[in-house]
């Protein structure tokens, strides 16, 4: 029996010790698998919004953050960079848009020279009916310069006379002070033509651009006289002039004079005819070099994709109005092409803090779920005019939205943006348009005004906007250097 569990003894320890290395490997395994679990919660995907023509701004990334980031052993694996490219570049020459900012067609056809026009006649009276509000606005803009030379309001019944006190005033959008007024009585009508009573008015050129309304108000308790919209033809000169909607049930602008309507017309004139043929017949000419252009930036954007397989092409045309737009279909891309608890969003001219970002992700636990990490704004203005124009948000200020130069979102949020991609409604820009979007979803907001909104420079800045890429370049250099984007003590420029 003892030599039996002598001979014995090697087997149980051979077990035992083989039992011992599984259940060891078993929990090393584990280990690893939970470390990676736990590694996988703090992967970012970035995504910088960048113009197709913007090779160097993208380059300049490259050669400093994202370059950083694919050599840095332990931050190469957890975030993932992507450039945000409309896949379209816009087929119109840009001399030839409605502004910089869209795809629109300038569409204008050749007037004749010195030619007077009215952007409406009313030879039949039955399209008229009195109006029950005491002040109508009619909204337009002008594409090509124009000048008024006539105000006029509409007659007071069947008869085509005018009894009342009517003021027509031409402002300029945000203006408080009328450009030129035309005053009616009932014992100063004016003159009547093509079915309206018309006033002349001082002339001034309006400036290709100029944003104007014009308003029509009663002084007394005679009222408007409006027409039926849908019985009468608008002119626009030909295309110079871009009429607002007075379509009957149109909501009133946030900051309008009036509602949306027509109380009479007024007239007009083109102004430098003779450089607008040059430019019309200039046309065909430009489309072609344009397109020639085209075909040559898609080829280079193709090969800067090859070369770096750092850019997402989204099926939008690439213009400043489609950046809303651009920014949903790379979200729905994001989800189902991407790996990521995190997204950061950004500008291709934006300078970013990568070790700063990550730290306080890794030190502030911001991995929860519903998380909008961003420097914001709040109670902000909405624009009429400009850039940021915005017609369609009938607030007078926006919700609560993060500045553009960079935030952080989590994955379930924009889970939520790319299921709803294609029932959000696409306002002025992207940044205005998250905050709209989010209002919807109420996510946990984490102020940060780490992430600039403005072109400065701090030593603890998370991100900062609207650089050149050599400002990039030299913000990292000293970055690089001393610790200090803004400057290094012994002078490193």
């Amino acid at each position: 029996m003892r030599s039996l569990a002598l001979f014995l003894l090697p087997c149980v320890v051979a077990v035992v010790v083989h039992f011992w290395l599984i259940t060891d490997k078993t929990a090393f395994l584990l280990d690893f698998k939970a470390a990676d679990k736990q590694h996988s919660v703090s992967e970012v995907l970035v995504g910088v919004l960048s113009a197709r023509h913007h090779h160097e701004l993208r380059q300049a990334i490259r050669d400093t953050w994202l370059g950083y980031l694919k050599e840095h052993p332990q931050f190469q694996n957890r975030v993932v960079v992507k450039f945000i490219i409309g896949k379209h570049g816009c087929t119109v020459p840009e001399w030839d848009r409605e502004d910089p900012y869209s795809c629109s067609l300038l569409n204008i056809s050749e007037p004749v020279a010195g030619q007077e026009m009215a952007i409406l006649n009313v030879p039949d009276p039955s399209v008229l009916v009195p109006s029950e509000v005491s002040a109508v606005s009619l909204d337009f803009k002008v594409l090509h310069p124009v000048v008024i030379t006539r105000l006029g309001v509409f007659p007071s019944g069947q008869r085509q006379d005018f009894r009342g006190n009517v003021t027509a005033k031409l402002f300029q959008v945000d203006q408080e002070e009328a450009v030129v007024t035309a005053r009616f009585s009932t014992l100063s009508p004016g003159t009547s033509v093509q079915g309206l009573w018309y006033k002349p008015v001082e002339q001034f050129i309006l400036p290709k651009g100029f944003e104007g309304t014009l308003l029509w108000e009663s002084q007394d308790l005679a009222g408007l006289t409006t027409v039926n919209v849908s019985r009468v033809q608008l002119d626009d000169g030909g295309g110079v002039l871009k009429l607002g909607s007075v379509e009957e049930g149109t909501l009133p602008h946030r900051s309008a004079l009036g509602f949306p309507g027509l109380a009479g017309g007024f007239t007009f004139t083109v102004y430098d005819v003779d450089a607008l043929g040059e430019m019309l017949r200039g046309r065909a000419g430009r489309l072609e070099r344009h397109l020639s252009k085209l075909k040559e930036e898609d080829s280079a954007l193709q090969e800067e994709s090859l070369r770096h397989g750092d850019m997402v092409f989204v099926d939008v045309v690439d213009t400043y109005r489609n950046v809303p737009s651009k920014l949903l279909q790379f979200y729905k891309w994001s989800v189902g092409n991407a790996d990521f608890n995190l997204l950061l969003k950004t500008d291709d001219d934006c300078y970013i803090d990568v070790d700063a970002v990550l730290m306080k992700i890794d030190h502030r636990s911001l991995t929860r779920n519903s998380l909008w990490w961003g420097n914001f704004r709040q109670n902000w203005a909405v624009d009429r005019i400009g850039k940021w124009q915005e017609l369609e948000y009938a607030s007078p200020a926006y919700p609560a939205f993060a500045c553009g130069s960079g935030y952080v979102v989590s994955r379930d949020l924009v889970e939520w943006l790319a299921s709803n991609a294609d029932k959000l409604k696409a306002y002025q820009g992207e940044d205005v348009s998250m905050g709209i979007w989010m209002a919807a979803v109420g996510p946990r907001k984490y102020q940060d005004p780490g992430w600039l909104c403005e072109k400065e420079c701090y030593v603890d800045m998370l991100s900062s906007p609207q650089h050149t890429a050599e400002e990039l370049r030299s913000l990292w250099d000293r970055k690089r250097v001393c610790g200090d984007p803004c400057g290094c003590p012994w002078g490193h420029h």
